[in-house]
């Protein structure tokens, strides 16, 4: 294994300090959410600073064996990311994925000086080629799509959105007369906006439609409320049952918010979609390791391959380098013409 590279010299900012007499998991809360980190990084910041304090429990003393990260330093630090290597062979995003998590936890946590934690050399990822579908593949993908699911690849294809982009997308995002999708707080937090397929407009259009009646039923039930970013549910009390915030691809049932308990429609589980497009590939005799991931691949090299700019594709995919985006260049089959998407020509 090698070294892990040397990062940034750490400069203190003005930052939150947590409560010290909170349990470790509540400061990291704290700090996470006073950070903006999205819900997904604090959970698995979190689950690295578990296995870092497992790794170093001492076994046979019961709570008196947990001991706490101020207790410990670099030498503990650099043992755990060895054998994350030497034991359990994880890959390099891996490796970067848990030094983060501990860098977070004595940068912004603890207000610790890193000292030769910062000296830590992060390992280089190679470069990994994207599983890309063939046209004739993506049709094949969409025959065999079930009804229910169909409308969600062909959105996830024609527009180049990340599966939770797509999931998450309200009826207001929708700019049917523009012929545009608005991404709202995608990767990073940031908004970009990406084509509409002129053939998908009609059949979202009778979506819509029946989506509306759902939500109409639900305001009837005394429901139809769906959860709101950030304060906005504070800031604007009745928005929830508003029919602009309403899902695009809502579940077909209600639940709880563990937020605040009240009963509201969450948009369609990922999981399934991604259960659903893992059997749509079998039922398809696609022989490639497709996943949802794959049909986002796919829009950008089919527009590459059309002639589309670079530039404008990395503007669609969100990409925040253009070096990111040149990858799908390795995988092109060869250069045309045409700037509509791809999924307006199956």
């Amino acid at each position: 294994m090698k070294e892990f590279d040397t990062v940034r010299p750490y400069r203190p900012k003005e930052r939150l300090l947590p409560n010290p007499n909170l349990p470790l998991r509540q400061q990291v809360h704290e700090v996470a959410r006073f950070k903006q980190l999205s819900p997904r990084t604090e959970e698995a910041y979190w689950e690295w600073i578990r296995r870092f304090l497992r790794f170093h429990r001492r076994p046979g003393l019961g709570r008196a064996g947990w001991r706490h990260p101020r207790d410990m330093a670099e030498a503990e630090v650099r043992e755990f990311l060895v054998s994350l290597v030497t034991e359990r062979h994880v890959a390099a995003a891996t490796q970067n994925q848990a030094l983060n998590a501990l860098v977070f936890l004595y940068r912004q946590v603890l207000d610790r000086e890193l000292g030769a934690l910062g000296q830590f050399e992060r390992p280089h990822r190679g470069i990994h080629l994207p599983t890309v579908l063939t046209r004739d593949e993506v049709r094949r993908l969409m025959t065999a799509a079930p009804p229910g699911y169909r409308m969600i690849f062909q959105l996830l294809y024609g527009t180049g959105l990340r599966l939770l982009e797509g999931l998450r997308l309200r009826v207001k995002d929708l700019d049917l007369g523009r012929n545009q999708v608005v991404v709202r707080d995608g990767k990073g937090f940031k908004d970009r906006v990406t084509m509409l397929p002129q053939s998908l407009k009609e059949r979202l259009q009778i979506h819509l439609l029946k989506i509306q009646a759902l939500h109409a039923e639900d305001l009837e039930k005394g429901q139809g409320r769906v959860a709101l970013p950030g304060a906005l549910k504070r800031k604007y009390p009745t928005a929830d049952r508003q029919w602009m915030w309403q899902w695009v691809f809502p579940s077909k049932t209600t639940a709880a918010d563990p937020a605040d308990g009240v009963e509201k429609r969450h948009h369609v589980n990922e999981t399934s979609v991604q259960r659903v497009m893992k059997a749509t590939v079998r039922r398809a005799r696609i022989n490639k390791p497709a996943t949802c991931h794959t049909l986002r691949h796919s829009f950008a090299t089919h527009l590459l391959e059309a002639g589309y700019d670079i530039r404008t594709v990395q503007q669609l995919l969100g990409h925040k380098d253009v070096s990111t985006t040149m990858i799908y260049t390795h995988v092109m089959e060869k250069p045309g013409l045409g700037i509509k998407s791809p999924l307006d020509g199956i």
